[in-house]
């Protein structure tokens, strides 16, 4: 397999007058600040109302996950194969039904923890679909030259909508109701189906050539990445670091509502100054890596962005808002200082034409860990108990990074040509 090179990642024209990109970048920024509103409100409904379980809100998790492990690959090929505007056009229509539905279940029946487990295993499939063809898609819409530029742009309105959106969200809850707080989703997907609608740019597709097999490409994908072995360095990090992010993030909003004792709204509000630092750490990805090299800055963030969320074992009630909105903006920050770089990075060493199977072994490998580790959270929590299980999950995961130290990554400091 022969790699693009991958040079050339400083930005030229300013993106801002490309109006295709614009559309993307407008869509995107109404379906993420909806996007924050779920999490919360499913994870309120599941701990305050349902009085769920350790092991049950692991599972939550797990079924919120589970299909980019299970589909991960298949989507990757299926978006090589089509159009990959109109699967994220598709998959996020789906997602504001399936999000509209616990509103609609309050007002009829109620709400319970079956149908938060399907909307959560319905909305996660349809994820893996979107998030696949989205990394995918932008290649194709943006200059090479331009690809920090837009994965900067595209994260720093992610990071603000982060910011905003947990805040608002809370208080959405706290005022109406959990369920209620579900529309916010409904109405952020329809927004981004009907921007990517309004792209006009057409899209490259694949030359007509011989049909290979499924399997075929799954195998290709999986090559490009097994076989690179700065990809499987970063693969590895990431997946790393979900797990553990996941097991104790699994057993968070338990942690804080029974643990730390604070309210809905405090919570919102320090999820959302937590993602404060995701705003700033979009902003400066690219002076970072300017400064330090791409490559170099993925190593450097690695190794800071698991380190403050140990402190918040050591939070009691009375200073718990304060330390976990400290915590969670500089791991936070760092993530999105890692977060950029690596995706630049990956789609750089690639050629178009494969990016769906790069990006979904890549996904497979970094969200597939996920529902194995909320799973994990859930049950270690449920026999020996939320706070010791959140402390030690948050401590492991300081290590991820030495998948990064010890590798050829570490030992550059720009990417090198593609051989």
């Amino acid at each position: 397999m022969r790699f693009n090179n991958p040079q050339g990642l400083q930005e030229t024209t300013s993106l801002s007058r490309d109006p295709d990109f614009m559309k993307l970048w407008v869509g995107q920024s109404i379906s993420v600040f909806g996007a924050q509103f779920s999490p919360l409100a499913i994870g309120t409904i599941a701990v305050l109302s349902l009085n769920a379980t350790p092991f049950q809100l692991g599972l939550l998790t797990f079924l919120n996950t589970i299909p980019f492990l299970l589909l991960g690959l298949f989507a990757g090929v299926w978006a090589d194969r089509h159009r990959r505007r109109m699967i994220m056009v598709i998959a996020d229509f789906g997602r504001s039904l399936t999000l509209l539905s616990i509103p609609v279940s309050a007002w009829l029946y109620g709400v319970t923890m079956n149908q938060l487990y399907l909307v959560t295993l319905v909305a996660g499939t349809l994820t893996v679909f979107f998030e696949i063809a989205y990394q995918s898609y932008l290649p194709t819409l943006v200059q090479r030259s331009q690809l920090v530029q837009g994965n900067s742009r595209l994260e720093a309105t992610r990071s603000t909508a982060q910011a905003a959106g947990p805040s608002v969200a809370g208080f959405v809850i706290q005022i109406f109701s959990a369920p209620l707080a579900c529309l916010a989703d409904t109405v952020g997907y329809l927004a981004s189906s009907f921007s990517l609608l309004l792209i006009d740019r057409p899209e490259p597709v694949s030359g007509p050539g011989p049909r290979r097999s499924t399997w075929h490409d799954i195998r290709e994908g999986l090559s490009v990445v097994f076989g690179e072995s700065r990809l499987r360095a970063i693969a590895g990090t990431t997946a790393t670091f979900n797990f553990f992010t996941s097991a104790y993030g699994a057993i968070a909003l338990k942690y804080y509502y029974d643990n730390l004792l604070m309210s809905p709204e405090e919570v919102g509000i320090v999820l959302g100054v937590g993602s404060i630092g995701g705003v700033l750490g979009a902003l400066l990805a690219g002076r970072v890596s300017a400064r330090l090299g791409v490559v170099r800055t993925i190593v450097v963030a690695a190794a800071l962005g698991g380190l403050s969320m140990v402190s918040v074992y050591f939070a009691n009630p009375a200073d718990a808002p304060f330390v976990l909105g400290v915590a969670l903006f500089i791991s936070i920050f760092f993530v999105l200082i890692y977060n950029i770089p690596q995706v630049s990075y990956r789609q750089a060493l690639v050629p178009l034409e494969i990016q769906g199977r790069m990006n979904a072994t890549m996904r497979t490998l970094v969200w597939g860990t996920m529902p194995i580790g909320g799973l994990v959270g859930g049950t270690v929590a449920q026999f020996i108990g939320v706070h010791q299980t959140f402390g030690l999950m948050a401590g492991l995961g300081t290590l991820p990074f030495l998948w990064v130290l010890f590798s050829p990554v570490s030992s550059v400091k720009e990417i090198p040509p593609g051989s």
